[in-house]
C-alpha cells in the first residue's frame, strides 16, 4: 500500500502563520486544493464530520491540524527516554488497539506544530541542565512523525539538530515506510530510528491503514544502510493460537532481510530490541468498541490481571505466568537472530 498521507481536510490556528512552517504548510495545502479553515484551537476543532463514533474516528483520521504548541514542558517519558518531544500528535493509522484511544479519545486528528525553533530550543536548555549527563528524547510517544514529514521536514530537521548536541539523544518510532527524505540526514549516529513491528495476522487483523511488516522490514534496511542506529518495538505482542511460531516468523524474517542489507562490518550490538505484551484500560476499551464496534481484540478483563500504570490509572495484563512465558519465548528468539542486540526491556 502507499504509505503516503493526504489528509481530506486541513484547520489551522491564525497564530501558525507567524511561522515560516505554518504560512508554507498552509499555503501548499490551498495548492493541493485541500478544503482548508482556520480554528481557534488545535485542542478543540471543531467541524470534522460523522454521525457515529466510528465515522467521527475515520474522519478524525484524514484531518490535519496546523498548531502552535505553546506549553515549554516536555512530559516524561519512561522507560524508553528522559522527555518526550512533541512535533506532531496521533497519526492515520487505525490500529484498533492504539494507547491513545486512552489519551486522544474518539477524535484523533493529526496535529502538526509549527514553531519547531522553540521546541528544540526547550530541548536545549533540558539538555543544558543535565549536563554532563546524555539527555534523551522522544519523538513517537503520541503520534507516528512519518506520515507528515513529506509536508513539515520538521523530522529530518530535529534529527539534524540532534547530530549537533554532543550530550543530546533522539529516537522516534515509526510504522510507515516513506523514509527517504531521512537517508541523507547529518544525523552523526544521535538518533535511534525504530520500527514497530507486529506478525502478519496481527497487522492484518487490527492494524488498519498501515504498510505491511514486510514493507516495514525492507524500509528498516535502507535506515540500516544509511548508519542510523537501529531499533525494532514489537508490540503489541499477543497470545493466539500459533502466537508462538507466527513471532518467531517475523523476526527470523527481520534477521534475514537485515542482514542482507547491513553494511559491512555491522553487527546486532548496535541493535535495540522492545518488547510490550498487549494491555488495554476501561476507558480505552469503551473508546475502542465505540470506534470498532465488532473488534475482535482480546479484551475479557476476568482473564486478565489488574495493574496501575505508572499515570495512575489501572489497566488489565496477560497473567504474570503468561508475561513469563511471553518473555522468555522472545528473549530466546532474540539471542537465536540478534544475539549481541541490547534488549531494553519486556513489559
Amino acid at each position: 500500500m502507499s504509505s503516503q498521507f493526504i489528509p481530506t481536510r486541513v484547520f489551522y490556528e491564525p497564530a501558525a502563520l507567524d511561522y515560516p512552517l505554518g504560512k508554507r504548510l498552509v499555503e501548499g495545502f490551498r495548492q493541493m486544493g485541500i478544503d482548508i479553515s482556520p480554528t481557534t484551537s488545535h485542542n478543540r476543532v471543531t467541524g470534522i464530520p460523522g454521525k457515529t463514533p466510528a465515522a467521527k474516528y475515520r474522519e478524525a483520521k484524514r484531518t490535519l491540524v496546523i498548531g502552535v504548541r505553546r506549553s515549554e514542558k516536555f512530559q516524561s517519558c519512561k522507560p524508553s527516554a528522559h522527555y518526550q518531544l512533541p512535533l506532531v500528535t496521533s497519526c492515520p493509522g487505525m490500529c484498533e488497539y492504539c494507547y491513545l484511544a486512552t489519551t486522544l479519545g474518539k477524535k484523533p486528528y493529526i496535529r502538526i506544530y509549527v514553531n519547531l525553533e522553540e521546541i528544540l530550543e526547550t530541548a536545549s536548555k533540558l539538555i543544558e541542565e543535565r549536563l554532563p549527563e546524555i539527555t534523551r528524547f522522544e519523538g513517537a510517544a503520541t503520534s507516528d512523525p512519518i506520515p507528515v514529514e513529506r509536508y513539515s521536514g520538521s523530522l529530518k530537521q530535529t534529527i539534524e539538530f540532534f547530530g549537533r548536541q554532543p550530550q543530546g539523544r533522539f529516537r522516534f518510532v515509526t510504522k510507515y515506510t516513506d523514509v527517504d527524505s531521512l537517508l541523507d540526514a547529518r544525523h552523526e549516529g544521535h538518533t535511534r530510528f525504530r520500527f514497530s513491528l507486529n506478525c502478519a495476522e496481527v497487522v492484518e487483523k487490527f492494524e488498519h491503514g498501515t504498510p505491511t511488516p514486510e514493507e516495514r522490514i525492507i524500509a528498516s534496511g535502507k535506515v540500516l544502510q544509511a548508519n542510523y542506529p537501529l531499533g525494532f518495538i514489537i508490540a503489541p505482542i499477543f497470545r493466539f493460537p500459533g502466537w508462538q511460531e507466527a513471532y518467531r516468523r517475523l523476526i527470523e524474517h527481520t534477521a534475514q532481510e537485515l542482514s542482507k542489507r547491513a553494511p559491512s562490518g555491522w553487527s546486532s550490538e548496535e541493535m535495540t530490541l522492545e518488547f510490550i505484551s498487549h494491555r488495554f484500560t476501561s476507558r480505552a476499551k469503551a473508546n475502542i468498541l465505540g470506534v470498532f464496534p465488532n473488534s475482535a481484540l482480546p479484551m475479557e478483563e476476568d482473564v486478565r490481571k489488574f495493574k496501575y500504570g505508572q499515570f495512575g490509572y489501572g489497566k488489565y495484563v496477560y497473567q504474570p505466568e503468561e508475561i513469563l512465558e511471553m518473555k522468555e519465548f522472545f528473549l530466546e528468539q532474540a539471542k537465536i537472530y540478534f544475539p549481541e542486540a541490547q534488549i531494553e526491556y519486556f513489559i
